[in-house]
């Protein structure tokens, strides 16, 4: 018995010492943030913070370009107008987070909870599939592609089968993003330049998107029943059949086809 206890703490010693832990503990970013101004930033640029609960903190004079937050807690945390690019940030909880103006690039969020969060006038290229962005708010976002500006190929925000239910939209940039199967069920989409977009199979049941431009969009079996279309613009569908509920939506008699 003695030497089947000894090898089963052997065992668990080993477990544990094999899961590397953060570099920093959330008293320790806090001691961090409380002595930083913008002219001395708190240095976690790099730093592996991985499931780390930083809720609720103000981030808005710290460093955290390239940090690993895999897993991380930031939900209602202050991220306003920081460079995020190259961040690691899978399966992050920023639900109800400040993220407006901020820039993120080249990132993956899979899995991301962003529920609730502010995310006017930010700059995303990034995976963001299969995230929670119920009810978050991307009015003057620019997610969009830069064709000026691509010199590794095309790179654009890939939102597939994500949750944009009730989210707000309004005047955001989304060309040539990846929404296959996204849920955009009672979004407000007005103005929103959703050109050359990939939309197939999407649930826009509700969702307003009057003076939203659809031009070039790959919509098969995107469903439209009860959106309104009011000056919508589908330049360049052809075929109105692959359009989902199109007959059940509002104001029909005001979308741009041609």
């Amino acid at each position: 018995m003695k030497i089947r206890f000894y090898g089963l703490g052997l065992l668990i010693a080993l477990s544990c010492s094999s899961v590397s832990a953060a570099d920093l503990s959330r008293a320790t970013v806090q001691q961090r943030l409380a002595k930083a101004d913008k002219s001395h930033l708190a240095q976690l640029r790099r730093k592996d913070l991985r499931g780390v609960d930083l809720s609720g903190l103000d981030f808005k004079n710290a460093d955290l370009w390239g940090a690993d937050l895999r897993n991380a807690n930031l939900s209602n945390s202050d991220l306003s107008g920081l460079n995020l690019d190259l961040t690691v940030m899978s399966k992050i909880n920023l639900s109800g987070a400040n993220l407006s103006n901020t820039s993120i690039f080249g990132v993956h969020m899979g899995g991301a909870n962003l529920s609730n969060a502010n995310l006017t006038g930010s700059r995303f290229i990034a995976n963001l599939d299969r995230s929670d962005l119920n009810h978050a708010n991307l009015s003057n976002a620019n997610w969009g592609v830069d064709m000026k500006n691509q010199p590794m190929g095309l790179m654009r925000v890939s939102l597939n089968n994500v949750n944009l239910s009730g989210a707000n939209l309004t005047d955001a940039n989304l060309n040539r993003a990846l929404m296959r199967h996204a849920n955009l069920s009672g979004a407000v989409l007005k103005n929103t330049v959703l050109f050359g977009v990939d939309l197939s199979g999407a649930d826009l049941t509700d969702a307003d998107l009057s003076g939203a431009d659809l031009s070039e969009s790959k919509l098969e079996d995107a469903d439209f029943t009860g959106t309104n279309l009011s000056g919508t613009r589908f330049k360049g569908i052809k075929d109105k059949s692959v359009l989902k509920g199109l007959i059940s939506s509002k104001n029909l008699e005001a979308a741009v086809f041609d």
